[in-house]
């Protein structure tokens, strides 16, 4: 089952329609974070969205899979994705708390600049000087959100970049076992290993739950969280790493509404700046991917 007798297709449309499907659900995850933040530890929220997501995954495949999902052909890359998502959730999470959404997800757009730069010693997907610009150019983008040496500067913000870190990380792991494991397995290892390592951070910090609601929508957050990730490691299956990263960005029209929602309040200039700098380095680094003919290896952008 984990071990396809051919390769999947690669078919790079819908690859970034999985990541667009990923990327309109964590906003709403965030958001409902953020919501639960002042009642809750950080520890206790990371450990009821991975451990229901772990469960909802294994109801969902096993009855198909039976215990075959858990077999795996890249365990260590397996063993190794579900520890990094685990550190990017924590870092999110207890930056997500005192940051804006917006904020928070025009920092964390810059994944998709580290995946480009660790594609390449990784994965052998090559980029050239101009794309390069391009990773520089969203930087500057994100320090226009954050801000350092001013007023406005958050030490939150922090952690969310090193969430971003995490994440690029996670996804560049996610690539390697697509086309060895399915994206069933890949989704139930993204949080077996990660439920486990939480769950001594949440002991100890531990709350019972304020209401039946508080319950549901914290186990929410794993189902969330299971279908995001489930999209995509199948948008890494049918994609090249540094194809669909980019579209990690669609986060900021969900984050805006949803953070609206919440607090009533809409990003500030400077957010809406270095949003538009780091989408527009994006979108480049997208555009420049379509200029290079498919089965070249050798040709770099």
């Amino acid at each position: 089952m984990t071990s396809p007798s051919a390769p999947v297709p690669q078919n790079r449309l819908l690859g970034i329609l999985f990541m667009c499907l990923a990327a309109s659900i964590f906003p709403v995850m965030n958001g409902l974070v953020q919501v639960l933040s002042p009642r809750y530890a950080t520890e206790q929220l990371v450990w009821v969205r991975t451990a229901s997501h772990l469960v909802f995954v294994l109801a969902l495949f096993m009855p198909r899979y039976g215990g075959g999902i858990l077999h795996s052909a890249k365990l260590p890359w397996q063993i190794a994705r579900s520890v990094i998502l685990t550190g990017s959730t924590l870092c999110f999470f207890t930056g997500v708390k005192h940051l804006p959404l917006a904020n928070a997800a025009a920092i964390s757009f810059m994944a998709p600049f580290i995946v480009t730069v660790l594609a390449w010693p990784i994965l052998g997907e090559r980029f050239g000087m101009r794309r390069l610009a391009a990773v520089i150019v969203g930087f500057i983008g994100v320090l226009v959100v954050i801000r350092p040496g001013t007023d406005v500067f958050h030490w939150a913000s922090l952690f969310i970049l090193a969430s971003a870190f995490f994440y690029a990380v996670y996804q560049i792991c996610t690539r390697k076992v697509a086309g060895h494991d399915t994206p069933e397995t890949s989704a139930v290892y993204s949080a077996l290993v990660g439920t486990l390592i939480a769950l001594p951070l949440a002991y100890p910090v531990w709350k019972p739950f304020e209401s039946a609601l508080d319950a549901a929508v914290m186990c929410g957050l794993g189902i969330l969280g299971a279908f995001g990730h489930y999209f995509v490691a199948r948008a890494m299956t049918y994609a090249p790493a540094s194809v669909v990263a980019p579209f990690h960005y669609w986060q900021i029209v969900g984050s805006v509404i949803v953070g609206y929602l919440i607090t009533h309040k809409l990003p500030d200039g400077y957010t809406w700046l270095g949003a538009a700098i780091i989408v527009s380095a994006g979108i480049y680094i997208v555009w420049r991917e379509t200029k290079v003919k498919r089965g070249v290896a050798t040709q770099v952008d």
